[in-house]
């Protein structure tokens, strides 16, 4: 009789329990649905989200392809024929590069929400050496700092190389080699250490040629052996001024 005393006992408090457990799902139905359809939601999202951003990568990546097309085209006349159907081709070069800036400043706001794509900064970099090439310094030094401030190193050092080559025609060399430095001291696949170097004694050999001789050297030291480098070497070495020169 205790047994099934103690049996029915169970029997009560676990229907008791599924009782309440009933009352809360009733009581809360409306704050449980709500949580659920904001879990589909942001994993609904997330997954679009993504789908989104391949998207745009992909398709930035194809207009780049086609702006890179025009930036590399030919110049000069073509005979009817001669070229395969679709061959971009210009009668000169300021003629192209002004047809490739239109395409790499398209590029640039058409993909400009965060997270924009890689392919924005490559093209700034781009667009910043049409408009250097076209003479348009200003714009280009600006357009160029846009680009270096890019998340991607390697486009960034590009871009900070060419904004150094546009501050040293403009008669800045101080912030010219200071960036030439800083790549040096901060080498990437796109602009290693010896590019930057050899830049930095390329801006000293009129000002300060003793200096840009011991950078000559420190190139010949850690890069000798590289067969190009070498060759340069010897060639920039060999219109370096001779004697003093200012440090």
């Amino acid at each position: 009789m205790d047994r099934l005393t103690r049996h029915e006992l169970k029997q009560d408090e676990l229907k008791e329990s599924l009782d309440q457990l009933e009352q809360y799902f009733v009581s809360h139905l409306k704050e449980i649905v709500t949580v659920a359809i904001l879990a589909i939601v942001v994993v609904g999202s997330a997954v679009g989200m993504k789908y989104y951003l391949s998207e745009q990568e992909a398709n930035a990546n194809l207009d780049l392809a086609a702006a890179l097309r025009t930036f590399q085209a030919y110049v000069g006349t073509v005979a009817p024929g001669s070229m395969p159907p679709g061959t971009e081709s210009y009668p000169t070069t300021a003629d192209r590069y002004k047809a490739a800036l239109l395409k790499f400043n398209a590029i640039a706001a058409k993909y400009r929400l965060f997270p924009r794509p890689k392919a924005v900064g490559i093209a700034l970099y781009h667009a910043g050496l049409c408009e250097s090439l076209l003479g348009n310094t200003t714009v280009a030094i600006n357009t160029l700092q846009d680009a270096s401030r890019d998340g991607d190193r390697d486009i960034a050092s590009l871009a900070q190389l060419a904004l150094a080559d546009e501050f040293l025609k403009t008669g800045k060399t101080q912030e010219a080699d200071r960036i030439y430095q800083n790549l040096a001291d901060h080498p990437t696949l796109t602009v290693p250490r010896s590019t930057a170097l050899m830049a930095l004694a390329d801006s000293m050999k009129s000002s300060q040629p003793a200096r840009a001789r011991q950078l000559y050297d420190q190139i010949r030291k850690e890069f000798g052996s590289v067969p190009a480098v070498a060759q340069i070497l010897r060639e920039e070495m060999a219109d370096l001024p001779q004697g003093g020169g200012g440090q």
